[in-house]
């Protein structure tokens, strides 16, 4: 004789299924959500890269990180930490050129060669971060639907209807992303 209740109905004679386990999250399965899920998932880990090593010490990026003895804010500073990879790019040599261009039919080009190119050099750096800061946004803005970062803001006007009120944002990277991108082999 045996007791019905140790036994859930049904199930007698069955072998015991385990709950789904979700897989431990690592590099190639982080790469497979963003390829699956952005636009550009290549930038997307770069900036997911940047921020897991800003946020290293605190588990939190931002509002400001700290360069020297300068704050720069988060969007900003991965702005300027991903310029370097479009160095070659035909666009931004164009770009270059134009305002070369521009600067030398305004008569502000220096005359010099190497002061020019310090002048030409910082124009395009403040017109790259300008738009910089769209593309991290919308990097940031992918890495938090797929669920690898959560985002919050800091600043003037916490409960404003407009997120741009003198707010910073800050970027927290989820644990099991932190996990996932400190896996190794």
């Amino acid at each position: 004789m045996y007791q019905p209740d140790l036994f859930a109905a049904g199930t007698f004679g069955k072998p015991t299924e385990r709950p789904a386990r979700t897989p431990e999250l690592d590099v190639p399965a982080i790469l497979d959500r963003l390829t699956a899920a952005c636009e550009r998932p290549r930038y997307n880990f770069m900036v997911l890269n940047l921020i897991a090593q800003a946020s290293a010490r605190t588990g939190s990026a931002g509002p400001y990180i700290r360069e020297g003895d300068r704050r720069i804010p988060i969007r900003d500073w991965l702005c300027d930490a991903m310029a370097p990879v479009a160095r070659r790019d035909p666009r931004r040599l164009a770009l270059a050129d134009k305002i070369r261009t521009e600067l030398a039919a305004s008569g502000q080009l220096p005359i010099r060669a190497d002061e020019a190119e310090v002048v030409v050099a910082e124009a395009v750096r403040q017109r790259i971060r300008k738009s910089g800061r769209t593309n991290v946004s919308r990097a940031v803005s992918e890495l938090v639907q797929v669920g690898f970062v959560r985002r919050h803001y800091q600043g003037f006007r916490v409960d404003h209807h407009n997120r741009g009120a003198q707010r910073l944002a800050v970027y927290t990277i989820t644990d099991e992303t932190r996990r996932g991108l400190s896996r190794t082999l």
